[in-house]
């Protein structure tokens, strides 16, 4: 996962300073493009991609869990909606 993350900021650094050598070289003129804070946008998974456990809560005391193991409350002992 760090492997990933670590080539997609690499790819869009390099994708910035073609960017700006490009436009330095029509424009004449220094411009600097650092899109590398908009590349998490760009590969993110939409929410319906994403197989996240849904959240479950107590209906006593509130406790909320998304550990799909946890089917009933640690301090009441009541069972989780």
């Amino acid at each position: 996962m760090v492997a990933a993350r670590l080539a997609t900021a690499a790819v869009g650094v390099a994708g910035s300073l073609a960017v700006s050598v490009v436009a330095w070289q029509v424009f004449d003129l220094p411009v600097f493009v650092l899109a590398v804070p908009f590349v998490p946008f760009l590969f993110r998974r939409r929410r319906g991609e994403r197989s996240s456990p849904r959240t479950r809560q107590c209906p006593e005391c509130g406790f909320t869990t998304r550990t799909p193991s946890v089917t009933h409350c640690p301090h009441d002992g009541a069972e989780l909606d």
